[in-house]
């Protein structure tokens, strides 16, 4: 990787002076003055809205009917410094994303109250200058990585006005009237607003983005197909290559899998758990550095995000030599019949915790059917004895977040009930650690899940997962055709 230069005043109109140090000379008068010039005109000029520029519209304007005359400040976020001068890759704030499309970094929407609702202002840094040599000399230049779209490109693009974002501080700064930012996103936009919001009031706003989200549009529910269908090629994927993971570590695949999201979306939707053997029985292990070995079980946790920035979140427990053992048979079944009860209650007008509560008796009848808790079963569940092996929660909301409308407010979302459009986890589990003394030794080490991502429907629901088999008759059958 080369190491970029270091521009003393990358925003201002003086020519930018680079440092010298052993590595950079000065860069004489010459060679600024040749840089200047002999570039082609690369304006974009036949630009087309993005895919979902009504939807967005439509989000702002619900956006700006909830807090008239108030200006509303939404922050895509800022690079974050991986080690000394590298960054992590950027990833816009799910709130800037869903209300504009845009996923650049240092963007900002801003809404600023009218008579009759707000006008809405996307702050963008522009085309670097080639006139002070910005866009050659600052490491953040777009010789150094890669080519931005100009203000009316973006225009275009994202169907509103856009303006540069390095005058919005000073901007914001004088602004006068109620004002509130969604943070944690932007230090330098929030500075910038001390003095003129207040933390309750920006909660406030932050919500009711998270709350927009708990029924999806035609678009979303779209794109989250897309993550699914590219997550069950992932998964396929690594089927085919458990050999070689045997030979290697959970990490061939964790590797077999991202390289699947990388090629077909933007990312994974969050770190994939790779959990063979007893790692299973850690909910989230993304260490993913273990062995792989025939006989065990791998329960594979894993979503690809969609380049909208949306993601599926699917779990299989598979056997890596392809069969099952009777009791890891037994142990599946169960956590599968728990899944379809909780799949079967996700209906609209139930009671969002309805399909937690039914896969938990499921579950609650088997671990007293084996002898691995003392019943009745109503004594069970009221005590939560079930819960050393269940662990937790049976599933959640799934948008552009794996956790999707997490700041919603719990009568809206937890205390809720469900509606069309709303889309969902239902993945329940049994965890027997490896050190657990309660249980016979042959169940210590064993972890199952199994996730789907389900559709409201105005009927019912729809398994947008249910390409991957779930059933331990089909998984063996996959396996072998896959392998086979």
């Amino acid at each position: 990787m080369t190491e970029q230069p270091a521009p003393e005043n990358p925003e201002g109109d003086e020519p930018i002076k680079q440092r010298k140090n052993g590595l950079y000379p000065a860069v004489s008068d010459e060679l600024a003055e040749n840089m200047k010039s002999g570039w082609a005109d690369t304006e974009l000029r036949d630009l087309r809205p993005i895919a979902q520029a009504e939807e967005t519209a439509r989000r702002r304007a619900e956006l700006s009917a909830r807090f008239p005359g108030e200006r509303l400040v939404i922050p895509a976020g800022n690079l974050k410094t991986r080690s000394n001068d590298t960054e992590y890759a950027f990833r816009a704030s799910t709130e800037y994303a869903y209300l504009t499309g845009d996923q650049t970094q240092d963007g900002v929407l801003v809404l600023e109250p009218t008579a009759d609702g707000h006008d809405a202002t996307l702050y963008l840094l522009p085309r670097s200058n080639r006139e002070n040599g910005e866009f050659w000399l600052d490491g953040m230049g777009e010789l150094w990585v890669g080519r931005r779209h100009s203000l009316s490109e973006a225009e275009r693009l994202y169907g509103m006005p856009c303006a540069d974002v390095r005058e919005l501080p000073a901007a914001l700064a004088k602004a006068t009237g109620p004002v509130r930012v969604v943070r944690g996103h932007d230090a330098g936009i929030e500075a910038a607003l001390t003095d003129k919001v207040t933390a309750e009031r920006d909660e406030e706003l932050r919500i009711f983005v998270s709350e927009q989200r708990l029924v999806k549009d035609a678009f979303e529910i779209g794109e989250l197909q897309k993550a699914v269908d590219s997550t069950v090629r992932g998964f396929e994927d690594v089927v085919k290559v458990l050999d070689k993971a045997e030979a290697t570590s959970e990490r061939y695949i964790e590797g077999t899998f991202f390289l699947r999201a990388r090629v077909e979306g933007n990312d994974i939707g969050y770190g994939s758990i790779c959990a063979a053997g007893p790692h299973a029985t850690t909910l989230h292990w993304v260490r993913n550095d273990g062995p792989v070995r025939s006989g065990d079980l791998l329960l594979l946790d894993a979503g690809v995000e969609t380049h909208t920035l949306y993601t599926a979140d699917v779990t299989r427990t598979l056997p890596v030599n392809g069969t099952y053992t009777e009791l890891q048979r037994k142990i599946y079944d169960a956590v599968y019949e728990a899944q379809e009860a909780g799949i079967a209650a996700v209906k609209p007008g139930a009671k969002f915790r309805d399909f937690h509560d039914a896969a938990q008796r499921v579950l609650a009848e088997k671990l007293v059917e084996w002898g691995l808790v003392e019943g009745p079963v109503e004594r069970v569940l009221e005590l939560g004895l079930q819960r050393r092996w269940t662990l937790h929660g049976t599933g959640h909301m799934l948008g552009m977040d794996v956790h999707d409308c997490a700041v919603a407010r719990t009568e809206a979302y937890v205390d809720g009930v469900l509606e069309p459009g709303m889309v969902l986890t239902v993945e329940p589990g049994l965890y027997f650690q490896a050190d657990d003394l309660t249980v016979p030794e042959e169940y210590r080490g064993i972890g199952v899940r199994i996730e789907d991502d389900i559709l409201v429907t105005e009927d019912g629901n729809r398994n947008l997962s249910a390409g991957l088999p779930r059933t331990s008759s089909d998984v063996e059958a996959w396996m072998a055709g896959l392998k086979g």
